[in-house]
């Protein structure tokens, strides 16, 4: 009996399972020690879902080619070497009652980190650098001054929450967090919530609020979350250092088994969040 093919969402879900069922939170990597995942003959760092495809491996640099890319810099990829996936949207042009429409559809191909091959000649946005003097808190505050749309931020009391009804961010005092990183990062993950605002990327937040525990509030938490590991990347924040809770890791596991597409349209909204935070455009379609 022939095996049936499996979906792109699919072999996504299989590689984000096992490192969580593994212990490991992968949208909680520091890869800001060695810079995000690109694309070795492009220079371009890779979006989305594709920063967690590539960010939790362990290798000694970031920059990833395809087969085709390694021969092209006149290298080879190793025998053995195991790929991994990158995805990407491709529209494909269709017509409904007379009229052209583009769909777009998930598709991937697989790359190899630069470290799995002999003979590359990297180009020279992609030579080895020495690491640059990171100021992680500095560069948190710029993230967060730096945001003109930024709701109101109060200190005070015992919880961390964003409150839709009045725009307004929470938090304990700075002193109750047992580092900086922690802060920050709690923060973030506040700010990537009021991106949902009606007045800002409308997830309905505020005019169409979710139960607890039910699927569109399990999906707004998970793209907090990776808003919150975006922008802790950017700012050099190390997220290792968050503990991960084995109960948190488990409820995820079971959520995404039962909605495989969940973590790329959570990236994908998650990445349009930090951006607006950072005052970046957001990426398109196609963009890997």
């Amino acid at each position: 009996m022939k095996a049936t093919k499996k979906t792109v969402y699919e072999i996504v879900l299989e590689q984000i399972l096992d490192q969580l069922e593994a212990g490991t939170i992968p949208w909680r990597k520091p890869w800001q020690s060695l810079g995000l995942p690109a694309n070795a003959v492009s220079g371009k760092a890779y979006q989305g879902i594709n920063l967690l495809l590539l960010g939790f491996q362990s290798f000694p640099t970031p920059y990833w080619v395809t087969f085709k890319q390694a021969k092209g810099l006149g290298g080879s990829v190793r025998k053995g070497e195991k790929s991994s996936v990158v995805t990407f949207w491709k529209l494909l042009e269709t017509v409904e009652d007379g009229q052209k429409k583009k769909i777009p559809l998930l598709r991937y191909y697989r790359v190899f980190n630069v470290a799995q091959c002999d003979g590359i000649k990297l180009p020279k946005h992609a030579q080895p650098v020495a690491p640059a003097e990171v100021l992680p808190v500095a560069a948190a505050d710029a993230i967060v001054e730096g945001w003109t749309d930024c709701p109101s931020i109060a200190h005070g009391g015992a919880q961390a929450y964003y409150r839709p009804s009045t725009d307004a961010i929470q938090m304990p005092p700075r002193e109750d967090f047992h580092s900086a990183d922690t802060y920050y990062s709690t923060l973030f993950h506040e700010m990537t919530h009021s991106t949902g605002h009606s007045a800002r990327l409308n997830r309905g937040l505020d005019s169409n609020p979710q139960p607890f525990g039910s699927e569109d509030y399990s999906k707004e938490e998970l793209v907090a979350e990776f808003g919150a590991a975006f922008l802790s990347a950017h700012a050099g924040i190390d997220q290792s250092q968050i503990q991960n809770h084995a109960a948190y890791i488990q409820g995820w596991v079971r959520k995404l088994k039962e909605q495989p597409k969940l973590l790329i349209q959570a990236s994908g909204q998650a990445t349009k969040a930090a951006k607006l935070i950072m005052g970046e455009p957001s990426p398109e379609k196609g963009d890997s």
